[in-house]
């Protein structure tokens, strides 16, 4: 019989911030250990990153709370971040004023944050390691370049390009 995991969620909506900075200070978190996202989130250098903070503390409370409500044994040192998610939230529609009388119009984006932690079933640590890409693949884009030349096929060559002599002797035959 297999045990369910419970998740707690806790959720920041109609943020202003646009989603794709939101999910920056996310994909930091996501997977890792409470207490090690905790410390990740207080010392991110983004705008974003104490709202993050406070909304992983509140899930963290909401798995106390619902824990000691429901009679569950918790272990808080075992909780990690299982899902966090940056959604598209509605657009403000704005205008800027323009030269010449004119208006530019751009919008103002929002988000809906969700975060969902979980605890361990495995009793695995909280570090998470992430796996690294194999290094035959190019790092840069020069290496990607000469890597492209190589495996493309040899194109056909243009025609020579006719020297001083020829040009000379054509306007002397002229």
């Amino acid at each position: 019989m297999a045990v369910e995991t419970k998740e707690y969620r806790a959720s920041a909506r109609f943020q202003h911030v646009s989603p794709q900075k939101a999910r920056l200070v996310l994909d930091l978190i996501k997977g890792r250990g409470v207490q090690q996202a905790l410390e990740t989130a207080a010392f991110t250098k983004k705008r974003i990153a104490p709202v993050i903070h406070k909304l992983l503390t509140s899930a963290v409370d909401n798995a106390k709370y619902v824990a000691g409500e429901q009679g569950v044994d918790l272990d808080v040192d075992n909780l990690y971040v299982k899902n966090a998610v940056a959604d598209d939230g509605p657009r403000m529609k704005r205008i800027r004023p323009a030269p010449m009388g004119r208006a530019y119009r751009y919008q103002r984006r929002l988000t809906h944050i969700t975060l969902s932690v979980a605890e361990r079933s495995d009793g695995k640590s909280n570090l998470v390691t992430r796996v690294e890409e194999p290094e035959a693949a190019p790092a840069s884009k020069a290496a990607k370049k000469t890597a492209a030349k190589k495996s493309a096929p040899a194109a056909k060559k243009s025609a020579p390009k006719k020297t001083a002599a020829k040009k000379t002797a054509k306007k002397k035959a002229e």
